[in-house]
Parts: structure tokens; sequence; C-alpha cells
């Protein structure tokens, strides 16, 4: 059981490290972390009182 545990941690250690390395080499790779930007324009009445 003990076997089992370090080899989980293990593996999490390892996907932890690989998610890290594809971050920084992930938009040189053409990776696009970025959201989608758009420009929105809604038109506003302003209450004459």
């Amino acid at each position: 059981m003990g076997r089992l545990i370090k080899w989980l941690f293990y593996l999490l250690v390892l996907g932890f490290l690989a998610l890290v390395v594809y971050a920084y080499i992930g938009p040189i790779l053409g990776a696009d972390f970025g959201p989608e930007q758009f420009e929105r324009r809604m038109p506003v009445q302003l209450d004459d009182s």
C-alpha cells in the first residue's frame, strides 16, 4: 500500500511539472492561453430627470 501511495505521489509531482513546463513552452509551440478579445458596443439611454 505504501508503494502505491509513493508512486501516486511521484505521478502527481511529474504531472505538475509537466503542466508548468507546458505553460512556459506552450506559447513557443503555438498554444494561445489568452482569452479571445473583442469590442462590444451597447447603446445606453440616460434618464433626463
